[in-house]
């Protein structure tokens, strides 16, 4: 007799070999696993092969960083688990969260989906502050009340029934180094614009960019105290005022062209 697959994981994938083992590594607990490579030209196919032989394995082309949902829903098409947990190339899950989903799989409860609380780390250290923790993001979900993902920039769940929150933390290793953190800033602040400018939203104009960065650095600097992870939160606060001016930038530039 088949063996029932009560859980599947599914990562998604772009050049990521640097992290992608680790990850892996950590998802060894589950009945099956499925990555999604999307436009991945790296050694990362190679390395999650040789770190779970068995992983179910789906290819994609297309533009990058745009194709979120479509890139969760390839998974969730290939997986068969009863219950489906999403995890990212950056992060890791730890025993006593391994422990805590396969308590819940394998018994009873009456939620439908779980939330997980992340631990952050940036540039290798761990903040607290800035709202990086708990940090909850929606993973866990019983396939039968699930229905996808849907959206294009913050891509969300389609699911039925009631809620549930896990105890144990998520490891997420954001913000690795500065390089990969402009490389996302590029990505990120397009589709940001795109849907500012989609939502018509007023014209750019001088006193935009020093209000929004001020805002955002009242927000974080002051109201959630990033100022107390010390360096790193200081690196963040400046990085994320940063991406809020390449933000409206962005935007200008896109009304700008609308307009001849």
């Amino acid at each position: 007799m088949k063996k029932e697959v009560k859980l599947s994981v599914i990562v998604i994938s772009g050049n990521a070999e640097e992290t992608i083992g680790k990850c892996l590594e950590s998802l060894r607990f589950a009945d099956e696993n499925v990555l999604v490579l999307a436009n991945s030209t790296d050694k990362s196919k190679a390395i999650a092969l040789k770190t779970i032989p068995k992983i179910k394995i789906t290819e994609t082309k297309d533009e990058y960083n745009k194709n979120f949902s479509k890139w969760r829903n390839m998974g969730y098409k290939l997986a068969t688990g009863k219950w489906i947990l999403y995890v990212d190339t950056d992060e890791v899950v730890t025993e006593e969260l391994q422990k805590e989903i396969l308590d819940i799989v394998n018994g009873q409860t009456d939620k439908s989906y779980y939330v997980i609380p992340r631990a952050n780390y940036f540039l290798g250290k761990r903040v607290k502050y800035g709202n990086t923790y708990p940090d909850y993001v929606k993973r866990l979900y019983l396939r039968k009340d699930f229905g996808g993902y849907t959206g294009v920039l913050h891509e969300e769940p389609v699911i039925k029934g009631q809620m549930g929150y896990l105890k144990n933390d998520l490891l997420h290793y954001t913000h690795r180094d500065l390089h990969s953190m402009l490389d996302k800033t590029n990505s990120w602040t397009d589709m940001e614009a795109e849907a500012l400018f989609e939502a018509k939203h007023p014209p750019v104009v001088w006193w935009r960019f020093p209000r929004m960065m001020l805002t955002k650095f009242w927000e974080r600097a002051i109201k959630q105290q990033m100022w107390k992870d010390g360096t790193v939160g200081w690196i963040s606060v400046i990085f994320e005022m940063f991406d809020t001016f390449v933000i409206y930038a962005k935007l200008y530039e896109l009304q700008q062209k609308k307009t001849g």
